[in-house]
């Protein structure tokens, strides 16, 4: 078969087929009278099998010693193509990601590009005063993509940096709610912490949604980030995790705020006051857990609370008792 019927049947243009000649990878079995290339059954198979091997990524030098070196094994070099595809796949992964960004951002000409290409590269670079700034600058005319400022928001570490990106959410006019609901439900605990502080800081309606379905989150941690946030913004919904926290002394002090805050409405005061009964009258508390619970009680208003805090003024402990009563006695006197 001449080389012009070969390049037909096999896909291998003629240039290619010489190519292949030159090297020794192919030569043809024969020639015609008139000196041209005749390709054997053998040869054509032999050309296919190159072609196989080429488009698993292997180089013609390693495909001729995977043709022609009877000890071959593929096993490491099929390990290393493997390890080489990998890496390919991450850097257009990366590439397609920076390219989505900007694309979002709908960049009025190329200063606007540069410009968020400028920003995208500071948002990763290894400083951290260089990614603080990029943060504090991503709302500025034109801003870095809210997917952009996610991603760092949920990877970043150090905290300066952190409460930066935070605010730049904040401020975003897409803060990025959907992405970071994602984050609620990494594998990472760290990734689960960052989302939802990201999230209490989000001053709209569809934060506070997030921040009500992270209150069933299997992670305790992102349970008691959004009861925080979700107090400071009034929902009841909060307060049984809030009442957990000053029990088991996690973050007591803000949760006693927010609950304070919650119980000037009377309705939630009493709610309040009668979770903290329900615990006493469990009997499991210890000494210090029903201190808290009585200084707590102490900016909630209602009979609940007082009667409680009458009860615990007579506690077994004297710190538990001298404390409720010191309460009770500036209750008396408003």
């Amino acid at each position: 078969m001449l080389i012009g019927d070969v390049a037909r049947r096999s896909g291998v243009s003629a240039r290619m087929l010489r190519h292949y000649d030159s090297l020794g990878l192919v030569r043809p079995t024969g020639r015609t009278d008139a000196g041209y290339r005749e390709y054997s059954s053998e040869d054509i198979r032999r050309i296919l099998h190159i072609e196989s091997l080429r488009s698993l990524g292997l180089s013609l030098r390693e495909v001729r010693r995977a043709l022609d070196d009877p000890g071959f094994t593929p096993s490491e070099l099929v390990d290393d193509l493997i390890r080489q595809t990998r890496e390919r796949i991450a850097v257009e992964t990366a590439l397609l990601t920076r390219l989505s960004r900007i694309g979002a951002a709908e960049p009025a000409g190329w200063e606007d590009v540069l410009q968020i290409v400028a920003l995208l590269q500071a948002l990763g670079s290894k400083s951290a005063g260089r990614r603080q700034r990029a943060a504090l600058s991503a709302t500025e005319e034109v801003p870095v993509p809210v997917e952009a400022l996610v991603e760092a928001a949920l990877s970043e570490a150090d905290p300066n940096v952190a409460g930066a990106l935070r605010w730049a959410l904040a401020q975003s006019r897409d803060g990025g709610w959907e992405l970071l609901a994602e984050g609620l439900d990494s594998p990472a605990a760290e990734v689960r912490k960052r989302a939802v502080q990201s999230i209490a800081e989000i001053p709209n309606a569809e934060a506070t949604a997030l921040l009500r379905d992270a209150l069933a989150n299997p992670d305790i941690v992102v349970r008691r980030y959004a009861a925080l946030a979700l107090g400071a913004r009034g929902v009841a919904d909060a307060v049984p995790t809030l009442v957990d926290m000053i029990v088991e002394e996690t973050n007591d002090a803000d949760a006693a705020d927010a609950l304070s805050a919650l119980a000037s409405r009377p309705a939630l005061a009493e709610e309040i006051a009668t979770r903290f009964v329900d615990c006493l009258a469990h009997g499991t508390l210890d000494s210090s857990a029903r201190r808290r619970v009585a200084q707590a009680l102490a900016d909630i208003p209602g009979a609940t609370a007082s009667r409680a805090l009458a009860e615990l003024s007579h506690d077994e402990d004297r710190a538990v008792a001298l404390t409720a009563s010191y309460i009770v006695g500036i209750r008396n006197a408003r």
